[in-house]
Parts: C-alpha cells; structure tokens; sequence
C-alpha cells in the first residue's frame, strides 16, 4: 500500500471525527479504541542447506548473475563487466541427467554430468574477446536434475608459459 493511499483515508477520518464517532482506521479498527497489535512473532527459518543454494563465488569476485534452484530448461542474464576480466560460471546439479550450458555472446558451452544423491558444482572461468560484455548463459536440462548457477566477473588467471616449469 502506497503512502498516498492510506493518507487518504486517515485526512477523511481526521475531517469527519468532529461530527461521527465510529470512523475507522485504514486498518480496519475505529480509530482511538484499543492499543496497538502485538507485531508477529518472526518466522522460523531453517538455514538451506549448500546443495539447495547457487555456488559462491570467491573473494574479490563481483556478481553478475545468479539462479537459486531450478529444474529444467532456464536462462539466466548476466551484467556487462569491466575490460579485461574473465567471465566465471559456477554450477551446481543433483539428480540423474546430463545438463548442456551455453553462453552467448563468447560462445561457449560445456556439458555437465549430474548423479542421483550427489550434488557437484563445476567452475568454469572464461577469459575470451568479449568476456567482459553482459550476455545470457541458457541451460538445457532434464526434469530430473535439480541446478543453481552463480555467474561473475574476476581477474584472468595469470597465463604459464608453455612447456611447464622451468
């Protein structure tokens, strides 16, 4: 309820009370009878376990996107980032099936491999031209796998040079 609406009732019953009596709140009880509702007691929560939450992402990584628990198809937009950094994906699945994710604009895509009883969670970090653009990552799953994702930006991994240590 907007601010304008119940000062309209709360003027009229200001105006009115001279003449009537039993002119009622915006609330519903006659204004000046009883006290105040006790406020309701706050809800129980019981904090979601980390296989029902979108992976999260490590520090000095910014959020771009995210998905809570969702079974099926789904695509989830992500922000423009600033150049240079390398656009991360974090995935988490549970249920039998094989999920297929694609990201447009860097057109990539990975497969990911779900089991019944196990949930597992893949970090794919992608650092191409046009990484940094805002995008949309669309996931292709069955009913029977449960999936969040957590898409963010970040630093590129320093890149080795070839041949490994030296």
């Amino acid at each position: 309820m907007s601010i304008r609406t119940l000062a309209g009732p709360s003027l009229a019953c200001t105006l009115l009370l001279v003449p009537l009596t039993g002119c009622a709140s915006a609330h519903g009880r006659p204004s000046g009878q009883g006290r105040p509702a006790a406020p309701a007691p706050a809800p129980h929560r019981t904090p979601t376990p980390a296989h029902q939450r979108p992976p999260e992402l490590d520090a000095g990584e910014t959020l771009a996107g995210r998905l809570g628990v969702t079974t099926g198809n789904a695509s989830i937009a992500f922000a423009k980032g600033r150049k240079g950094d390398a656009l991360i994906l974090a995935v988490r699945c549970q249920g039998p099936g094989r999920m297929e994710v694609a990201v447009r604009p860097v057109h990539v895509s990975f497969p990911l491999d779900c089991r019944a009883g196990r949930t597992g969670t893949v970090y794919n970090q992608v650092n191409t031209g046009g990484a940094e653009d805002g995008g949309v990552a669309s996931v292709e799953a069955p009913p029977s796998v449960r999936w969040s994702m957590t898409i963010g930006r970040g630093t590129p991994p320093r890149e080795e040079p070839p041949g490994g240590d030296t």
